[in-house]
């Protein structure tokens, strides 16, 4: 998720009928995280990492800490294809760690990738109605966002219906 700036997130407020709401607008530019995430639909736990870029050393620093977070089992990680996760140093990785499996979601796909979903959530919890000063308090409501998720998960209902086109369905 990203790039999540320090500034603020406005949240919907009731205003006086007629009026809209006042906000004055801020535009950040004190700096931005990404925010690496894994999701266990199973539990509904969720694990974040802030960075503060997206490349390749902060990627294979968030695989290993998932692989601590996840100590046993087979993690199976869904990717959009981010450049960076495609990169020679990631590929080694994986050939390292067995038991992670990388499965790469089709191209404009997002709905594929369940932690998708989770971001949304998780924007909600730490960033909606926040004016953010730094990038350091970012990264705190990022994690205390987590923290809360975490402390009040459930497991994960996919909600989408699937619609599969099979020959066998064409010729009814």
């Amino acid at each position: 998720m990203g790039p999540v700036s320090a500034k603020s997130y406005p949240a919907r407020r009731p205003s006086p009928k007629g009026e809209r709401p006042h906000l004055a607008p801020d535009y950040g530019r004190r700096g931005n995280v990404w925010v690496f995430g894994g999701f266990e639909p199973h539990t509904g736990i969720a694990f974040t990492q802030v960075a503060d870029k997206r490349d390749t050393q902060n990627f294979i620093a968030f695989l290993d800490a998932l692989v601590a977070q996840w100590p046993e089992g087979e993690i199976i990680l869904i990717l959009d294809n981010l450049s960076t996760h495609g990169t020679l140093d990631v590929r080694l990785w994986a050939l390292a760690h067995e038991r992670v499996r990388f499965l790469f979601q089709p191209v404009y796909t997002p709905w594929v990738n369940l932690i998708e979903p989770w971001w949304k959530t998780l924007r909600k919890l730490a960033l909606k109605g926040r004016r953010f000063k730094t990038v350091a308090d970012v990264t705190d409501a990022i994690r205390a966002g987590t923290n809360y998720w975490n402390a009040h998960r459930h497991p994960y209902k996919w909600r989408k219906s699937c619609l599969l086109y099979t020959s066998d369905a064409a010729d009814e």
